[in-house]
């Protein structure tokens, strides 16, 4: 008895086939995968240019004017605390001659 080869052959056949349709559609799907990544990465750079460069310009812009603000607060609370501490030393001053022992009232 022969051996059948005539089957053998058509399921090589059928599965090289098969093989060659999932080379094909792995190969298709990375060429698709490659688009969408450009495309995205499009939108991304449209979007970082129209929407995120001019929010950030105005956020730095707002941190400026708190800066400026804060400076001017600090230098402003400064001048206080020395007009408070001059003040304090010439009420202290002051107090200190009028309880002295010769202005007293007797």
């Amino acid at each position: 008895m022969a051996p059948d080869l005539a089957r053998t052959n058509m399921f090589l056949g059928i599965m090289a086939a098969v093989s060659l349709l999932q080379a094909i559609s792995i190969i298709g799907i990375l060429v698709a995968g490659a688009l969408v990544v450009r495309r995205v990465l499009r939108l991304m750079t449209v979007i970082e240019q129209q929407h995120v460069a001019p929010t950030v310009k105005r956020v730095n812009a707002i941190l400026d004017d708190v800066k400026e603000v804060t400076s001017t607060v600090r230098e402003d609370a400064g001048r206080v605390d020395r007009v408070i501490d001059w003040l304090l030393e010439r009420v202290g001053t002051h107090r200190h001659v009028s309880q002295s022992p010769e202005n007293r009232p007797m």
